[in-house]
């Protein structure tokens, strides 16, 4: 499980990562493109919202059926539903940079790669 805070400190730890409303609901984007959104759902259930490759969606969907989802309409796209309720840290930051990788610029990611080996 990873709360709300959480979720929303990774996606800003991010390299070139900001925080802008999208709807009422904190969206986190990186070279003014949109990677994740964060909402509540009644109380105190949340869910990210990810840019993910359609076939990192079929993937996790199949491996985490009670985690993943894809959103009608957006899904065929990538865009993913992650239950925060029921992803660990780790397996949730592996999908958030895959999702920042989706948007960001090809020089900000090798940067990020250098960084990260």
């Amino acid at each position: 499980m990873i709360s709300w805070e959480e979720a929303k400190v990774a996606a800003l730890s991010l390299p070139g990562a900001q925080e802008r409303d999208h709807f009422g609901s904190p969206s986190f984007r990186v070279d003014g493109k949109i990677f994740a959104q964060i909402s509540a759902r009644g109380g105190s259930e949340s869910r990210a919202v990810l840019k993910l490759s359609p076939a990192d969606q079929t993937a996790l969907i199949a491996a985490f059926p009670e985690t993943f989802s894809s959103i009608p309409s957006w899904g065929k796209h990538g865009w993913t539903y992650a239950q925060l309720d029921s992803i660990d840290a780790m397996l949730f930051r592996d999908v958030l940079v895959k999702a920042w990788q989706r948007v960001a610029s090809k020089k900000r990611i090798a940067l990020f790669e250098q960084t990260t080996r």
